[in-house]
């Protein structure tokens, strides 16, 4: 496994592999590796000939006050489980390579960034977009893989792809979950023991909002009171920022539910901010 420390390097390595024929998968993460992580990189390892997991936390996609000092980071850690993985390249920038001067182009993706995440947030997705079809730029023509955990940024992604023509096929991967039913996140170190025992609640509420919809209930506004009545009684030490059900393409509720609908979920306790979704079917 090699890694690669700037832009060029990498470029003229994963050029030089798409000339000899070999298909390229992409792996982007912001470090501080675990188990989910692990299955993007055995999905690209199955399907292309040469896998690069890109490691960079992206200042761009973090607000004032928010964690970018403090997001954990082990690049020695990193690069064993790649490694293990099976991936064939490494690609951990500083900001000064990635970023050579103040940033003045900024990509933004209306609609769909806007609802969720986007209320909380409202430069995050901005950021993800912009360092997303950067990496995109750099790497080249690829398959490129994200985890479903983060629903609202493979939206994001999907639509910035296609809108601007970018030869990258984006591939979501399924949610990695604890024994206990906890999604996976390199932010879960913030939890206190005792948020810790309450995090798995998430999971529970979107099964019991799941289960109303595969009911009969279609008002998204019930399916998300079942939710939050879930997490007040098994979450009590966490805020609860939003609970949706909304369809899965536009995220915005516009009526009785149908079709393909997404249960998305944000709970902030002390200092970890946890988010999770899952998918079903209405009629």
């Amino acid at each position: 496994m090699k890694t690669f420390d700037t832009i060029a390097e990498l470029r003229e390595q994963l050029d030089a592999d798409r000339s000899a024929g070999l298909a390229v998968g992409l792996v982007p993460t912001m470090g501080y590796l675990h188990d989910g992580h692990s299955s993007l990189i055995d999905a690209a390892v199955a399907a292309n000939d040469r896998t690069v997991v890109s490691i960079f936390v992206n200042p761009l996609q973090f607000a004032e006050g928010e964690d970018l000092d403090d997001y954990p980071r082990d690049l020695d850690a990193d690069r064993g489980l790649c490694g293990a993985a099976g991936a064939d390249y490494v690609f951990a920038p500083a900001v000064e390579e990635m970023y050579r001067r103040a940033v003045h182009t900024v990509v933004t993706v209306p609609g769909v960034s806007a609802p969720l995440e986007g209320v909380h947030r409202p430069t995050h997705f901005a950021g993800v977009a912009t360092v997303c079809t950067k990496l995109f730029a750099i790497v080249g023509p690829c398959r490129a893989y994200f985890g479903a955990k983060d629903w609202q940024q493979i939206a994001v992604v999907t639509r910035m792809a296609s809108d601007l023509s970018i030869p990258v096929e984006v591939v979501p991967c399924p949610t990695m979950r604890e024994a206990d039913g906890l999604a996976m996140s390199s932010r879960n170190v913030y939890l206190t023991p005792a948020e810790r025992t309450q995090g798995p609640a998430l999971r529970r509420a979107l099964a019991a909002g799941i289960a109303a919809v595969e009911a009969g209930e279609r008002d998204p506004a019930t399916v998300e009171q079942v939710m939050r009545s879930l997490l007040a009684a098994d979450a009590p030490d966490g805020a609860v920022e939003y609970a949706a059900a909304v369809p899965a393409d536009t995220l915005v509720a516009s009526g009785p539910l149908t079709g393909d609908v997404r249960l998305l979920l944000a709970v902030k306790f002390s200092k970890a901010r946890l988010i999770d979704n899952d998918g079903v079917r209405a009629g």
